[in-house]
């Protein structure tokens, strides 16, 4: 079945799970079940929480041991493309440049800076929400929604480079950004409620346009690193909703 084959594409490109790795027109493909990995990976990290809580420790350390999860599942892999961003984007004088840079696998102070500042508000925001039940909610909806956005970014956004995971897989079908979009929306409406939820929404939309402007300034387009950075944003800003309402 090709939705099971999508699912087994987007599992093998969002976590470490020990599956075949995909190639890029199958992402591309498989962009729809994105939030559906979002949804698991969330589950995990408020799975987490709730066990922490339980054993006595602190909301704090719960937070952290959830956010903790959440990056070994994935192999950190959204965290990864959100410093080589940070470091191309503040290091490069360049585009060219800041593309080299982006491709480095050494880490350099605007990645280890944007990662503690993005660390921190993801703990912050779940310690403060602090129940087990409504943290897991925050998780899964922040989780969902990140990674929905993702395919429509895409989809408007050129790649930058004639090479690399993110040209290969080029524009996501129509179908695949119609239904991750959907999927998120729907998780957005019920995680927080309608209301809070068109709030997020109108977040996510404007960090998606800033993201757009912003990277086709830097470097002329999309990279897999600036997918990342986008998806650790868009999962903070729900976060953040999400601790200001419970």
């Amino acid at each position: 079945m090709r939705a099971l084959d999508d699912l087994k594409t987007a599992t093998a490109f969002l976590t470490r799970l020990p599956l075949t790795a995909p190639d890029g027109a199958s992402i591309s493909r498989a962009g729809w079940a994105f939030p559906l990995i979002g949804l698991a990976v969330g589950a995990l990290g408020g799975l987490v929480f709730e066990l922490t809580l339980s054993l006595g420790l602190t909301p704090f350390i719960g937070a952290m041991l959830a956010v903790a999860a959440t990056m070994l599942v994935t192999g950190a892999l959204h965290e990864d493309g959100l410093a080589d961003t940070a470091d191309g984007f503040g290091g490069g004088a360049t585009p060219a440049r800041k593309l080299e840079i982006m491709r480095d696998s050494r880490i350099g102070t605007y990645g280890v800076l944007a990662l503690i500042v993005t660390f921190s508000l993801k703990v912050g925001a779940l310690a403060s929400i602090g129940d087990p039940l409504l943290a897991a909610i925050a998780l899964m909806t922040a989780h969902i929604a990140a990674r929905a956005v993702l395919p429509a970014f895409m989809f408007a956004v050129k790649p930058a480079r004639a090479d690399g995971l993110s040209a290969h897989a080029g524009r996501p079908p129509v179908r695949s950004v119609a239904i991750a979009g959907a999927l998120g929306v729907l998780a957005l409406g019920v995680g927080l409620d309608p209301v809070r939820g068109a709030a997020a929404l109108l977040l996510l939309v404007l960090a998606c346009l800033i993201f757009a402007r912003l990277t086709l300034r830097q470097i002329g387009g999309q990279t897999g690193d600036v997918l990342g950075a986008l998806e650790q944003c868009a999962e903070i800003l729900v976060l953040l909703t999400a601790s200001a309402l419970f």
